[in-house]
């Protein structure tokens, strides 16, 4: 599998590229944003490393161009930066990104997260899930609702099927984390309210279906 690695400090570069070769990856390193978007149009890559701070174009824009791109926007997205603060990783996975790695990190624990979201994309099923309106199709990625397509991130899709799958099961904002993030996943249950907000934005109409049970977590709500 290509991992592209847009980072603008050579020496990280380099070890990520090299850490990602040496665990069985294919991998290519891009100082700019230019670069990065140039290479693009000859190579879709199965997943991006895309740092927040780059000498041409803020990675936060990089990444919205590509969620708006019909033809890059399935492609799951780790953000990395510096910027460590709740804001930030919140602003970064908001945008439409499927983890966020906060410098600095150990290269075993990006090889870690790159697996687990690499994972989750390919473990689509031929099952299709439909109940009040809403239709997934998991081997087509594919959500309709009354008909009519809806994009979702990766961890928005991922959200949506475990809930649709499992109607008025409760799940608590944790067994979230764990099932759709991973295991590894040291983030914060703030992570899944943002999610679910867009998600509900996404949705529309049937926004009502995700719901919220107080104190506890969400779950699916079918049409009475």
């Amino acid at each position: 599998m290509m991992i592209y690695c847009v980072e603008d400090d050579a020496s990280i570069r380099e070890i990520e590229i090299y850490t990602l070769k040496s665990t069985g990856f294919a991998a290519k390193g891009f100082e700019t944003a230019a670069d990065f978007f140039a290479a693009l149009h000859n190579e879709k890559p199965d997943l991006i490393l895309l740092d927040i701070m780059l000498p041409d174009e803020d990675g936060t824009q990089v990444l919205k161009k590509l969620k708006k791109d019909p033809v890059t926007r399935d492609i799951p997205v780790i953000m990395a930066s510096a910027k460590g603060t709740e804001y930030d990783k919140v602003q970064g996975l908001d945008t439409g990104a499927d983890d966020y790695l906060a410098k600095p990190f150990g290269m075993m624990e990006m090889v870690s997260r790159i697996r687990a979201v690499l994972r989750r994309v390919n473990a689509s099923s031929e099952q299709v899930v439909e109940n009040s309106g809403i239709r997934m199709d998991a081997s087509r990625h594919e959500v309709l609702v009354d008909g009519e397509p809806v994009v979702l991130t990766l961890k928005e899709y991922d959200l949506l099927y475990l809930l649709l799958s499992h109607p008025g099961i409760v799940f608590t904002r944790d067994q979230l984390l764990n099932q759709i993030w991973g295991t590894e996943y040291d983030g914060e249950t703030r992570t899944v309210d943002v999610h679910v907000r867009t998600l509900r934005q996404k949705l529309g109409s049937a926004s009502h279906h995700i719901d919220t049970v107080r104190g506890v977590g969400y779950r699916y709500k079918e049409d009475a």
